[in-house]
């Protein structure tokens, strides 16, 4: 049964960080109704095929299942979610899923092979922009039918173009684009050939424990509990407070339940208060600035060097969010298979000053780069600005909303822009083939799960497996770290408050 204490958990499946209770507090409102204060103005759809934002995929996972899921004790290790088992035939090439016979749609429907069938055809067929991690085993939309397949009520068959390691295959349908929808719910809402796709932006069809019920851009959305979770809270309540003051003030004056982007100040502050409690988890998410390639003096390798040697990762992480982020400055998650520790970077203005003058820029250059109005994003915006303009480089920010900003950077109209990219799925190629893959940088390419990438220009050569990850990808501060258009900087620890 779903309670205020274990909605904490099932509303933050992609996304856990601190928390503090008041064991005495509640919300000015019925017991079995929540209400969250959060920054939810990235969110562009919360279609499961087309939704790949954080907080956007943060509702998916919760109001969709997938096939296979990594347990939450121990990611390494994959369980069924809709599926109770599965193999693979000797050729490598063959997946057969066997679903479990108990699992029922919010509607009350069964969940089928023909609605899995669907959906993972859906996703490939939508193209949209997380498509790719689908896509890259080989189907398209001339092929999906045949490689996606129903063997019977309860066996869903994929076939592979080629031969792929089954950790990486299984991990990429636990992302959420593998999000199982109900066909017949979908379809009778199609407009022309969207499936579905218009009404699931601000629907659900899933068999996950929420149910949404309604999205308003930078608002609110709200979940209503599935008849299925057998929960004490009927609705859930998110509402867009962009400014973590006001999160705290509704948090303590019982006007919300769960604050989820506090500052490290207000987060200490509550850890004092004898009734809070505070706990804190990573989160397989990263801070970067990234760097467009289409701007002539971005486009230099020196220029991308010297910004990196200008920031003072330490002083930032220390300053503003000393509690919540730690610094990383490589694009694999700490704790990641793979992932790479070390910090090659720190802060050396006479070093970037040397670079800019033989990259021709002794005289500094003027940029300008894009962010998020709320905090962190703001503050750390600012702290950059100082530390680039100390070396000669103007920066000229430009606040906007999440989607805003998302939206622009996907479209390429960037200079630079602080942005945060969240792992789809627990395999280093989450990251691996987003950071270190471009196979197309012209104006022209479409921006799928490479949009980091694309946004940066040429990387490394691609790389699955561990170990091939850390030796081509990022094993030292040589050209790939230093050349790379982006400057990985922070990976977050922590971030919500909640009443008991």
């Amino acid at each position: 049964m779903l309670t205020r204490r274990a909605l904490i958990g099932t509303t933050t499946v992609a996304a856990t960080a601190s928390v503090a209770r008041p064991s005495a507090a509640w919300a000015a409102t019925p017991r079995d109704v929540a209400i969250m204060a959060k920054q939810i103005d990235d969110i562009t759809s919360l279609d499961p095929h087309e939704s790949f934002e954080p907080s956007g995929n943060e509702i998916v996972w919760n109001c969709y299942q997938v096939l296979v899921t990594p347990d939450r004790a121990d990611p390494a290790v994959l369980r069924g979610d809709l599926a109770e088992s599965w193999q693979s035939a000797e050729d490598g090439l063959t997946y057969t899923f066997h679903l479990r016979p108990d699992a029922r749609f919010a509607s009350g429907s069964p969940v089928t092979a023909e609605d899995a069938a669907f959906s993972l055809q859906r996703a490939v067929m939508l193209d949209k922009a997380p498509a790719s991690i689908i896509s890259q085993f080989g189907f398209t939309r001339d092929n999906v039918a045949e490689r996606i397949r129903v063997q019977d009520d309860r066996t869903l068959v994929l076939r592979l173009a080629e031969r792929k390691a089954p950790s990486f295959l299984l991990y990429c349908l636990s992302a959420a684009v593998g999000g199982i929808v109900e066909k017949k719910a979908v379809l009778a809402h199609q407009q022309g050939n969207d499936l579905g796709n218009a009404w699931l932006r601000t629907n659900s069809a899933g068999s996950g424990d929420w149910v949404v019920r309604s999205w308003r851009p930078s608002e609110s959305v709200t979940l209503d509990a599935s008849p299925n979770a057998g929960s004490a809270i009927r609705r859930l309540l998110i509402r867009h407070v962009a400014d973590p003051s006001a999160q705290l003030l509704l948090l303590r004056g019982g006007d919300a339940d769960i604050a989820r982007n506090l500052t490290a100040d207000q987060l200490r502050s509550l850890g004092s208060v004898p009734s809070y409690t505070t706990s804190a988890q990573g989160r397989a998410m990263l801070m970067y600035v990234a760097m467009n390639q289409q701007h002539p003096e971005l486009a230099r390798p020196g220029v991308r060097q010297a910004i990196k040697w200008a920031l003072d990762y330490e002083a930032i992480q220390r300053n503003i969010v000393p509690t919540t982020y730690r610094v990383h400055q490589a694009f694999l998650p700490q704790g990641f298979p793979a992932a790479l520790n070390e910090l090659p970077f720190h802060k050396d203005p006479a070093r970037a000053k040397a670079l800019l003058a033989e990259a021709g820029l002794a005289g500094g250059f003027e940029v300008t780069m894009d962010h998020q109005s709320a905090a962190p994003h703001s503050d750390i915006a600012q702290a950059v600005q100082a530390d680039l303009g100390q070396v000669g480089i103007r920066v000229r920010l430009l606040a906007a909303e999440g989607r805003q900003v998302i939206t622009k950077t996907r479209a390429r109209q960037h200079q630079l822009a602080l942005l945060t990219w969240g792992s789809d799925y627990f395999d280093p190629e989450a990251n691996a083939g987003t950071f270190c893959v471009n196979t197309d940088n012209s104006p022209e390419a479409r921006p799928h799960a490479g949009l980091a990438l694309r946004l940066a220009g040429p990387g490394a050569d691609r790389a699955s497996g561990g170990k091939r990850v850390r030796t081509r990808c990022g094993a030292t501060a040589g050209a790939l770290w230093a050349d790379a258009a982006r400057a990985h900087g922070a990976q977050p620890v922590r971030d919500h408050a909640a009443t008991d």
